[in-house]
């Protein structure tokens, strides 16, 4: 397992719901001793945080930005475009009586759907890019390739397994596309990541025509949407990691250049 992962994902995990909330709590609860306004004050406010981004409302709220920077582009760039570049997103295992076994996890299924979909439309080849970050098993990339060849028929000419995080899918990736003077490529990765995705690529010089696989924040108005789940909570934690994400990278980007 990397230590870079661990360390990197057990700091991370600090700063996102519901850690975040339960080690203001716990604060709150420790200053309460001494400053009892401050101390409540700060329970009240940990708790509502939850509750409000464990909601379908509170969640849609932090994505919809996000979102809204992943819109289609435009048939005159698409038609430009060289290869399609798809991104891992997790992987799962999976139980069966013959052992267990890894494939891929929902939402890297859901981007290689629209990768598949959107090679027959364009007939351009495939790059997957996805290591294993924590070290153990096959990579996701061959997970990946391993899916579009079974479930959609579709074969990935690059299979890039080496990178453990966005930055360096796209570093890597640029480094295979480079040796076949590619500069353009549809980036398929859902709708939440792909901010951070797309600056991630365009760093290295490449055009990017973002290809949302899908999209989570919802705009209708139902009472529903108030009421608190544990999807829509892994949904606002899944938003902050992006927004914190493209934070950093925005910082590290123009510290480079």
């Amino acid at each position: 397992m990397s230590n870079y992962w661990l360390i990197t994902n057990a700091l991370t995990a600090l700063l996102l719901p519901p850690t975040i909330f339960v080690v203001l709590g716990i604060s709150g609860m420790l200053i309460a001793h001494r400053y009892r306004y401050l101390g409540h004050t700060v329970i009240v406010v940990s708790i509502t945080s939850l509750l409000a981004l464990s909601t379908d409302a509170g969640s849609s709220w932090l994505i919809r930005p996000l979102e809204q920077q992943s819109l289609q582009a435009t048939s005159t760039e698409k038609n430009k475009s060289q290869v399609i570049v798809v991104l891992g997103g997790g992987r799962t295992r999976v139980a069966s009586s013959k052992g267990d076994y890894d494939q891929v996890g929902p939402i890297t299924l859901m981007r290689l759907r629209a990768a598949a979909h959107l090679q027959r439309q364009t007939h351009v080849p495939l790059l997957v890019s996805g290591g294993a970050p924590d070290g153990q098993g096959e990579s996701e990339a061959v997970l990946m390739a391993r899916s579009l060849r079974d479930d959609f028929g579709v074969e990935a000419r690059w299979v890039e397994s080496d990178s453990i995080n966005t930055n360096q899918n796209a570093i890597l990736s640029a480094q295979l596309l480079r040796k076949e003077n590619i500069q353009q490529i549809f980036l398929v990765t859902d709708g939440i990541h792909m901010p951070r995705a797309r600056l991630a690529f365009e760093h290295t010089g490449l055009r990017v025509v973002p290809v949302p696989s899908q999209f989570v924040a919802s705009n209708d108005f139902q009472l529903s949407r108030f009421i608190p789940n544990a999807q829509s909570l892994k949904n606002s934690h899944y938003a902050i990691h992006e927004w914190l994400g493209l934070l950093v990278y925005r910082l590290r980007y123009a510290v480079a250049d």
